[in-house]
């Protein structure tokens, strides 16, 4: 085994030149055109075992674009195989000179110590071909794993009474370009494995479901409003623009998902403007107000306009009525009921050019009127999601699609919404289509971010989720203790 020292001009050199040959990989999206190998002091390392894990700690790995064939139900035959990587001496050695380089950002994450080989044998070893995961989820480890793949967008998580958490979600590796469905998917191990448990909404010929807002009603049952898009065609065949969405439907559970029933008691939209001829797409979570009543964000879209409202149910989520503009600009939005009839709420912003980010309006008379608080976003970091942990403060959890720093961020306020915590990095993706992540938090404390990435150009898309500890982190955006 290999020891490893923190302050050896040794470690510093070959990490530089190890990290230099994944930048320049994953520049590329796959292996280096220049250089086959990297040189070390003593020996060289293969590129084709840096290329296939390497990744830096607490973070999921720079994946590069992989062959295979999608097979008919979806999902792509793997050919790459990572079983040979804790057999891979010279593998074995770049991973722990990685290790060595991120010494302060690991060391403040897990609080261990790289003086000894057997952490990096463990953290190879303990990865397999379905799952990208860093050990543990005490303290403030961060695990990333794969959950589904062939799925894409857009992930909607709820946590059920007994612990268990449901993700709703596109059941076709695309942004909706054919036909699918929302699949229901449960995990009843804390966020670890999933499972099928049921088809929420089950599209029509030459059309799909994907679209969606999800909560959970007074009495329990599961309530999911889903939208989708018209002048779809099947799999394979040539695509047309999103141009006509689908009047939503109401799709309620009482058995956590297995099964449905499905309605069409979703309202058109005020008939003015962008709302003629023209249908509201729901997003977010559906949330619970001061009265009793639900509250939900939905979005008008034509060519580059949007307009975004809020609307009620009155009878536990089986109807909707009462839509109230919240911004005239902005698309998929994210409420929050703060309470006393104070609402938060984290919208995708439009403006010129290239400048589309996460703006915060908040509402002080329960939705009626709303006001623009601050961005809470640089360009290209969208979708958000937000979520109040045990603890009182709020979670904004959103994507990142700035150049060659893909992933999942989040941010934290101790104060209403009123200030918020730097980004912190929980999830790295390796292509720039990613995000829209939903976070629940567990009993325990520990917090599950499901999120949707791209892995190659070849449809092939998954579902991962981020397992991390929210107490772990103060509103500075550092770990504490």
């Amino acid at each position: 085994m290999i020891e490893l020292h923190r302050d050896s001009p040794r470690v510093q050199s070959e990490a530089i030149k190890a990290l230099a040959l994944v930048a320049s990989t994953r520049a590329r999206g796959g292996i280096a055109d220049t250089a086959e190998r990297v040189q070390t002091e003593d020996q060289s390392v293969p590129v084709s075992c840096l290329r296939a894990e390497a990744v830096l700690p607490g973070r999921s790995p720079p994946v590069p674009p992989q062959s295979g064939k999608l097979d008919p139900a979806g999902v792509e035959s793997q050919t790459q195989s990572r079983a040979s990587i804790a057999q891979c001496p010279e593998w074995l050695k770049a991973r722990g000179t990685l290790l060595a380089m991120d010494i302060g950002r690991r060391d403040a994450l897990k609080g261990l110590h790289f003086g000894s080989a057997p952490l990096v044998s463990s953290m190879v070893s303990r990865r397999d071909a379905s799952a990208d995961v860093v050990p543990n989820e005490s303290e403030s480890d961060i695990a990333v794993r794969t959950a589904v793949q062939g799925v894409c967008a857009w992930p909607n998580c709820q946590i059920l009474p007994d612990g268990s958490i449901l993700a709703l979600i596109f059941n076709q590796p695309c942004h909706g370009l054919w036909e699918g469905d929302l699949d229901c998917w449960a995990s009843e191990d804390g966020g670890s494995t999933w499972r099928f448990r049921g088809r929420a909404a089950q599209h029509e010929k030459g059309t799909n479901r994907m679209n969606c807002a999800t909560g959970i009603a007074a009495d329990g049952n599961v309530v999911v409003l889903c939208s989708g898009w018209a002048d779809r065609r099947a799999r394979g065949k040539p695509v047309a623009a999103h141009r006509q969405p689908l009047r939503a439907w109401v799709c309620r559970s009482d058995d956590s998902g297995r099964t449905w029933t499905v309605g069409d008691a979703f309202p058109a939209p005020p008939q003015s403007g962008i709302g003629i001829a023209n249908e509201l797409i729901p997003f977010g979570n559906i949330r619970a107000a001061e009265d009793g009543s639900l509250r939900v964000a939905a979005y008008l879209r034509r060519e580059a306009s949007r307009h975004r409202y809020m609307l009620q149910s009155h009878d536990d989520g089986r109807t909707w009525t009462d839509p109230v503009t919240l911004h005239s600009g902005g698309n998929e939005t994210d409420i929050l009921h703060l309470g006393g009839g104070r609402w938060l709420a984290v919208c995708r912003e439009f403006q010129e050019g290239r400048d589309v980010h996460l703006e915060l309006f908040g509402s002080s008379d329960d939705g009626k009127t709303w006001t623009r608080r601050m961005p809470l976003t640089l360009p290209r970091q969208v979708t958000g999601h937000l979520t109040r942990l045990a603890d009182g403060r709020i979670l904004l959890s959103h994507g990142n699609r700035c150049w060659n720093n893909f992933g999942v961020d989040v941010r934290i306020s101790e104060d209403e919404g009123v200030t918020w915590s730097p980004p912190v990095r929980i999830a790295d993706c390796p292509r720039p289509d990613c995000g829209y992540p939903s976070s629940v938090q567990r009993s325990d404390g520990i917090a599950v971010t499901a999120y949707y990435t791209q892995v190659s150009e070849d449809f092939h898309y998954e579902m991962r989720t981020a397992t991390w500890n929210p107490s772990s982190f103060s509103a500075a955006g550092t770990p504490r203790g």
